[in-house]
């Protein structure tokens, strides 16, 4: 669908929110096969890396990944977000309509991976919608990935809570500010149906977590507290990932909009300062791919600058561990000031 036609669905919802709610909770247990397989290539993988500010060998050098185990360059734990938009997007094209894509928040993100995506994988997705509900006048949907490889092996199951409010009306000047900013294409192309070439994905074949080159769990306790860590982003880095992910929202790169729209400033992606948050923790465990899996829970967004940077504190430490499966979890902390990011934050990992 054009800038165009988005905007003028906008203004022109034929649905009203109640009628909207109703059919999008008659869709719960929909499920459909995302058309086209997405390729993984290596130097995305590293242009995401770049993103997230991890220079992590196993992002970077085949050699150094070969010392930790891997057989080649992995992609980074939130490298999925690269993907996510180009599989979801059917979803709420097509299927659950009636939802203005500048007024959808996300709120969870829950990552579970199953191995570590790496050059030449095929990955096909599988969509559907979990769950829905209404609280406090807005609708809380959950959708759910599942995505495997070309053997039909699963690689990464991802869940994602948002928040939606329908049949909104749009001011005409946000319209006319949209328009103006929003990326304009005159003809999207056509992709093959090529994911249903590929093998169904066999739940048997999943993998276990595998420790790869992580740090020994005999040298942990509980209670650890891992290195603060600062991450800085400005608008150049809300742009850059903008164009990574795939992400057009104008919110994260345009003030004008963000303006428009009631925020203080532009906002970064929370798949953005996830991806950070996952690279705090993937240099203290040692290896990323130890991290079987992923959750947050945002609660306030990173507010950015049109001229100067943010900055994010974050911190964290060992919550539990396991010795007879030498597993732990990391909880983390991601602050901007005094202000909370994250409200929950959570990695399960391997250790050797």
């Amino acid at each position: 669908m054009l800038v165009d036609e988005q905007l003028e669905a906008a203004v022109t919802n034929e649905l009203s929110a109640e009628q909207v709610a109703e059919r999008t909770k008659s869709l719960v247990g929909f499920s459909y096969l995302a058309d086209d397989y997405y390729e993984v290539g290596r130097e995305m993988i590293r242009a995401h890396a770049r993103a997230v500010q991890s220079d992590h060998p196993v992002f970077w050098n085949e050699a150094k990944a070969a010392e930790l185990g891997h057989d080649t360059v992995i992609a980074h734990p939130t490298f999925v977000s690269v993907l996510g938009l180009i599989m979801q997007r059917r979803l709420f094209e097509e299927v659950i309509t009636g939802y203005d894509m500048w007024q959808i928040m996300q709120t969870d993100q829950r990552l579970i991976m199953h191995q570590p995506m790496k050059p030449g994988d095929r990955l096909a997705c599988r969509v559907s919608l979990e769950s829905f509900r209404q609280s406090m006048g807005a609708d809380l949907l959950v959708s759910k990935n599942e995505i495997s490889n070309q053997h039909g092996e699963p690689v990464i199951t991802t869940l994602t809570s948002i928040v939606a409010r329908a049949a909104i009306d749009v001011d005409p000047v946000l319209i006319g500010k949209l328009n103006a900013v929003m990326m304009h294409v005159d003809n999207e192309g056509v992709a093959g149906k090529t994911a249903a070439d590929l093998p169904e994905s066999d739940a048997s074949s999943a993998a276990e977590p595998q420790a790869y080159g992580a740090i020994d769990f005999d040298t942990l306790a509980v209670g650890q507290e891992l290195p603060a860590v600062t991450k800085s982003l400005t608008l150049g880095n809300l742009v850059n990932y903008a164009g990574v992910a795939a992400d057009p929202n104008p919110i994260h790169f345009s003030p004008e909009v963000a303006d428009a729209v009631g925020l203080d400033s532009v906002v970064a992606h929370g798949m953005q300062t996830m991806g950070l948050g996952a690279t705090v923790i993937g240099d203290f465990v040692g290896d990323p791919a130890a991290i079987y899996e992923y959750n947050v829970r945002f609660t306030s967004p990173v507010y950015v600058p049109a001229v100067g940077a943010a900055h994010i504190d974050f911190s964290g430490k060992i919550k539990s561990l396991d010795p007879e499966t030498r597993r732990g979890v990391i909880a983390l902390v991601a602050k901007q000031g005094d202000r909370k990011i994250f409200g929950r934050a959570q990695a399960m990992v391997q250790f050797n």
